[in-house]
């Protein structure tokens, strides 16, 4: 246990899971989108859907959404400053089978049409875990730089992507990979020691079975 571990995160809001958890939450969620929302539905389940308005979960929320930190004296006021910028947010209960308390499932829509659905839920002290994407298992915290890899499973996918990661002396701290069926879609969830430039991004993004490539920073 380290001094985070017992005095929490520095944010904005009465409770470290309901309020610093979710809105790192939807920050992550508008890092997968990649770009700016237009559409949310968030659904909130246990806890979170008991107290999310008291709270604040729903601003906190919206607040990651809209790209502010746990910090952002804004997240009192995102709700009226999603509203001015177009962010059509809506929010309701969702009942999940064997889901953590303080789970949020996140479905955003971005100014291009991209769609991302992401279930995550704060574990305490402002963490948290990003359990799916798009209905694939990934399990990542977002305490670590994490490359997630949207990719055809086909062999050597994943021996190419570590053989670039190694080429540039980037150290994987972590790494999961998940699938559908066999040679359908996959993804990669890799925690880095270090955050990779830009150039090797755009080299990930062309491997033959790569679809997609989201650098996550640390949230």
């Amino acid at each position: 246990m380290n001094l985070f571990d017992m005095i929490g995160p520095v944010m904005i809001g009465p409770s470290s899971s309901h309020t610093a958890g979710a809105a790192r939450i939807g920050r992550v969620a508008r890092q997968l989108l990649g770009e700016k929302p237009v559409k949310a539905v968030v659904s909130f389940h246990g806890s979170f859907e008991k107290t999310y308005v008291g709270h604040g979960t729903d601003r906190a929320v919206t607040g990651g959404l809209m790209d502010m930190g746990v910090d952002d004296e804004r997240l009192r006021r995102s709700l009226k400053l999603a509203k001015e910028e177009g962010l059509d947010i809506s929010f309701r209960p969702v009942h999940l089978r064997d889901a953590h308390p303080n789970t949020v499932v996140v479905d955003v829509t971005g100014e291009s049409g991209k769609h991302v659905t992401v279930q995550a839920a704060s574990i305490g002290g402002g963490r948290i875990m990003v359990q799916y994407l798009d209905g694939l298992e990934v399990g990542f915290s977002g305490e670590r730089t994490t490359l997630v890899i949207r990719h055809t499973d086909a062999p050597g996918a994943i021996a190419m992507v570590t053989h670039i990661l190694s080429g540039v002396q980037i150290n994987i701290a972590t790494m999961r990979v998940f699938r559908r069926e066999a040679g359908g879609q996959a993804i990669m969830a890799i925690e880095l020691d270090q955050r990779p430039q830009d150039n090797l991004i755009a080299a990930l993004k062309i491997l033959p079975a790569v679809s997609d490539v989201t650098l996550l920073d640390q949230i």
